[in-house]
């Protein structure tokens, strides 16, 4: 909070993917690009709420950098269907007035988060999916590219060792292997945002590119309003990431939400109920973030680690984690 007022100062939030511990397989190197991906993040998305900006404009940014970041499974570097395509889904969602605009099963547009944007702000849907989404991008100007523009080697390796086990892996996932500080044969690759500006306002960003290996025309949680994604400003804004199905089922993004309005719950007390009771429940892994009308700020997750992140405007240096 702010010392000379009351007003909470502006805070925006970050994730990139939950999963499981796997410290041996890490080097400082690889950690090292982690924490500075998700710091310069942070700083982007700081120093544009310092400016007055708005919490709509700063999970845009944010999602933004993290789809043209490889590293993370979102945009460029997404992982790969059975079919050796990618598939692709985002949301974004307004505290102010609810507002709402998501992408489904995309594999030509650049920057999903923005078509999402684009639903919300210039058409009277909230969710499009394919070649309807696709054709509704390209009338709104936004880039498109050749499907091979999200393609890396490094995705297309997991692609072939899931074939290869016979199995679908959730999100990020691909095997156990010396490149990435979270163990990628257990890792939940969604990104996403959480902001509140200078005005009081909340908003909610995520995206994704899906599980490796999954069935062509497999939809998760992340375009799925109360799913995956959630803002209202008398409560919170929430991003999840996780094993979609479950989040789904529970509702997650909006039960926290819910929890506080209707229990009277605190944000920390509604996100680690519903990150460590309801989800588990039915057997739901990942975490999520959250940030609630006053500024507190919540990250839990029940999987071994969570790439994450925060900064407030004020604070001097971002705070990112990786592990507990």
């Amino acid at each position: 909070m702010n010392s000379s007022s009351s007003t909470p100062s502006p805070v925006i939030a970050i994730h990139g993917g939950a999963g499981t511990l796997s410290r041996s397989n890490i080097s400082p190197e690889q950690e090292a690009a982690y924490h500075a991906a998700l710091a310069e993040i942070l700083r982007a998305g700081q120093a544009l709420l310092a400016q007055g900006g708005s919490a709509l404009d700063a999970v845009s940014l944010a999602v933004d950098m993290l789809e043209d970041n490889p590293l993370f499974n979102a945009g460029h570097g997404a992982v790969f269907t059975s079919a050796e395509t990618h598939e692709l889904d985002a949301a974004v969602m307004d505290g102010r007035d609810l507002r709402a605009g998501a992408v489904a099963c995309v594999g030509r547009i650049k920057r999903p988060l923005r078509a999402a944007r684009a639903v919300m702000e210039h058409s009277e849907h909230v969710l499009m999916a394919g070649a309807g989404a696709e054709a509704f991008a390209a009338a709104q100007g936004l880039e498109l590219v050749d499907p091979a523009y999200f393609s890396t080697e490094f995705r297309r390796a997991q692609l072939k060792r899931a074939q290869a086990a016979a199995v679908t892996v959730l999100d990020h996932d691909g095997g156990g292997n010396d490149e990435r500080p979270l163990d990628e044969g257990r890792k939940f690759g969604t990104v996403g945002a959480v902001a509140l500006d200078a005005q009081g306002n909340l908003a909610a960003a995520t995206s994704t590119g899906g599980m490796t290996n999954k069935r062509p025309g497999r939809v998760g949680d992340s375009p799925l309003i109360g799913a995956g994604t959630y803002a209202d400003n008398r409560t919170a804004a929430v991003s999840c990431t996780g094993s979609g199905e479950m989040f789904i089922r529970a509702s997650a993004a909006f039960d926290v939400c819910a929890r506080m309005a209707y229990g009277g719950l605190s944000l920390q007390d509604a996100a680690e109920q519903v990150v460590m009771q309801a989800l588990p429940a039915i057997d739901g892994r990942g975490g999520l973030i959250a940030v609630d009308a006053r500024g507190h700020v919540s990250l839990p997750f029940n999987t071994e680690g969570m790439y994450r992140g925060q900064m407030r405007v004020g604070d001097a240096e971002p705070f990112t984690a990786i592990f507990r």
